[in-house]
């Protein structure tokens, strides 16, 4: 019998993939591949410099875990790798990265099908 959990998160993962992606550049050092990605973010805080709470918020890429692949060989993400995404002409770049004590990324569903990346906005140009 199948799981209907596995086939409905299957189901909702291509509806994603389909409609509510757009078109981004994924670079580990020289090399990139071009995504579809699902635009989010994420917000955490830290209350390790008490009395203070700190707040951190990163633009997260939602993207088939299948989909980076460098060689062949499917690669999860490393800090200090890229995302670039154009938008009108101007082109956004955000480096993978995540505040201290938490990873960079995380799996987005129970069935590792999708990761969700974090990063931080590093530049700006004309595309």
């Amino acid at each position: 019998m199948p799981n209907l959990l596995d086939t409905g998160a299957a189901w909702l993962a291509d509806q994603r993939h389909q409609h509510l992606s757009t078109s981004v550049v994924y670079r580990h050092g020289d090399a990139g591949v071009v995504l579809s990605a699902t635009i989010g973010r994420t917000e955490f805080a830290s209350d390790a410099a008490e009395p203070t709470i700190e707040t951190w918020e990163s633009r997260d890429y939602i993207v088939r875990t299948a989909d980076i692949t460098f060689g062949g060989q499917v690669m999860l993400p490393k800090r200090g790798d890229q995302i670039e995404e154009t938008d009108a002409g101007v082109k956004y770049v955000y480096e993978v990265m995540a505040p201290a004590g938490q990873t960079p990324w995380r799996y987005a569903d129970d069935f590792r099908r999708e990761l969700r990346i974090h990063t931080k906005h590093v530049k700006t140009t004309t595309a």
